[in-house]
């Protein structure tokens, strides 16, 4: 979140004003397609596209039910409430309302905290595309789906801009990590500078941005029956150049997608170089998002062969490899090793000694997870919550794995919710293993922010997870837990500790995402058809052979 060093130093070619924003009013202008949910596209098995992809229009059944107000006390919708809501929705509403970003008197975004208190305000008053993904759900469920419209077509805009870190140029596709409004009051003038990595800590660019606003999109898409705006040239086009980065063949002899440390949610040195979990659930969502939105034409059928292709090895690829529970991390540590053939039961020749002590207790006997990374000769057996919780979103996680990893959650409820949802990763790193692996960062020190810490905005994942697995009542556990503290502490960013009792020593106040996390979690969970949205079912194209999770059991 600290990524951006300051403003003065972006590329003055990285600016939009009013003058370059045409293409931006014209879709604007596009009229409203309201679509009646027949059967779902995004069900439909991709072996209907594997060969003979038929010319069908992939948005006929995209209306979700979810796009109907819930009825939350907000002033929006007050009139229509019909429960007694908690005395925190009011006030969260205020406070993210608060915090809304405006490009030509249209709202673009949410900053990503307004807190007055802080002495430096960094980059915590940009628009970052990950941060407002909470606040743009919360929108669309709450009925106000334009200002989520106007951000898609901003940064679909800032897409467009040429990148450039020192005399290298990024790829044609790459988006913002985040976006600022600029106001000149003389001269009434709006101006928008980005940033795409060239200013953040490392200097590294942001991998998931591209999947959030292809995810974004569909959700959307979902919420309002509006068709029109994923159908036009320009989002086609968006969608195209991001898959174009991702599916690029190269040397990697896995489905998996590299990527360098720091280029997501965890966006320090945190040891996640390679093929993080996270990034791994948000390819595998945003290629499946894609696959219902783009069109049958000719650049796009190409694409939709690639990715029905990608989604079958992905699949395949994590749900074997990644997947951890009692039995399989019993024969891991019996793995023999330095094995060369087909037959290789170790497959990435992981040494068994380098399995670390806790993960023997922290597994129980009932339940699994993602770990963390898989690569030659290392596995990083880290919990990861964004990674577990949209592998169960996605469909990633086959049904018996998504409820291996609920009752993980329950299981190892003070390690991983604790006093504050959600740990962000478990365990912490501390000693010489936090000395190399972070570098001696003074911000990821142990049970702190990345490294362990506890992120309220997690909660509304956690929550369409729980929906989704038909254990709501582990999502009611949690946000009651967070409604004794939130509201009360100023809406932390994050919280220290291994209970995460402590709000963290560098966290920002009145944190966007805190908020609007909280507010989807409560009305996801008063009106859960509005998981729609957000979450895919599983294609039953993509089974296993391996038909349960080794730890299930009836």
């Amino acid at each position: 979140m600290d990524g951006i060093m300051g403003i003065r130093k972006v590329a003055s070619h990285c600016s939009l004003v009013d003058g370059d924003d045409l293409d931006l009013a014209r879709l604007l202008d596009k009229p409203k397609l309201n679509i009646e949910r027949q059967r779902s596209f995004d069900d439909r098995s991709l072996s209907e596209l594997s060969i003979n992809i038929r010319a069908v229009d992939a948005f006929d059944s995209m209306y979700s039910p979810g796009g109907i107000r819930s009825g939350f006390d907000t002033p929006a919708s007050s009139a229509r409430n019909s429960f007694e809501p908690h005395p925190m929705v009011a006030e969260a509403w205020e406070a993210l309302r608060r915090s809304l970003v405006y490009f030509r008197g249209q709202p673009v975004g949410t900053i990503a905290a307004v807190d007055h208190a802080s002495e430096e305000v960094l980059n915590y008053d940009q628009v970052f595309v990950r941060d407002f993904v909470p606040s743009a759900l919360a929108f669309l469920i709450n009925g106000e789906p334009e200002i989520v419209k106007n951000f898609l077509l901003k940064t679909l805009l800032l897409q467009g801009w040429e990148k450039r870190v020192d005399r290298f140029k990024l790829g044609e596709g790459v988006m913002p990590a985040s976006f600022k409004v600029l106001h000149d009051p003389l001269r009434k003038v709006d101006t928008i500078i980005a940033d795409f990595g060239e200013s953040a800590i490392g200097r590294v660019a942001p991998v998931d941005s591209g999947f959030w606003w292809i995810i974004l999109l569909r959700a959307y898409t979902k919420s309002t029956g509006d068709l029109s705006l994923a159908e036009t040239p320009e989002c086609q086009k968006g969608m195209r150049l991001i898959l174009a980065l991702c599916l690029s063949e190269g040397f990697d002899t896995f489905p998996t997608l590299l990527c360098a440390d720091g280029c997501s949610m965890i966006d320090r040195r945190m040891g996640i170089y390679g093929y993080p979990i996270e990034i791994q659930a948000l390819f595998f969502m945003a290629l499946r998002c894609a696959l219902a939105m783009l069109k049958h034409d000719a650049e796009g059928k190409e694409f939709i062969e690639r990715i029905v292709k990608r989604l079958h090895a992905l699949s395949y690829h994590m749900r074997n490899y990644f997947w951890l529970d009692f039995q399989k991390l019993n024969v891991i540590y019996r793995y023999k090793t330095e094995e060369y053939s087909h037959t290789a039961v170790n497959k990435f020749n992981v040494i068994p000694d380098s399995i670390p002590e806790w993960v023997f207790d922290f597994m129980p006997t009932r339940g699994g997870y993602f770990i963390g990374n898989v690569s030659p000769a290392r596995m990083d057996f880290r919990w990861f919550a964004l990674g577990n919780c949209f592998a169960i979103l996605s469909s990633l996680a086959t049904p018996e794995q998504s409820m291996a990893i609920m009752d993980l959650i329950e299981a190892r409820w003070d390690e991983l919710v604790g006093e504050m949802p959600l740990k962000i990763a478990y365990p912490a790193i501390e000693g010489h293993e936090w000395r190399i692996v972070t570098g001696c960062d003074p911000k990821n020190t142990r049970w702190s922010y990345h490294n362990g810490g506890s992120w309220p905005v997690l909660l509304w994942m956690l929550t369409a997870a729980c929906i989704k697995t038909g254990r709501p009542q582990i999502a009611r556990r949690a946000i009651e837990v967070a409604e004794t503290r939130l509201l009360k502490d100023g809406w932390p960013e994050y919280y220290d500790g291994t209970l995460g009792r402590y709000v963290g020593k560098q966290a920002r106040k009145f944190q966007t995402w805190s908020i609007a996390g909280y507010l989807v979690a409560k009305m996801m969970l008063e009106d859960p058809s509005h998981l729609g949205m957000i979450s895919l079912e599983e294609d039953k194209a993509m089974k296993p052979l391996m038909k349960r999770s080794s730890s299930w059991t009836c």
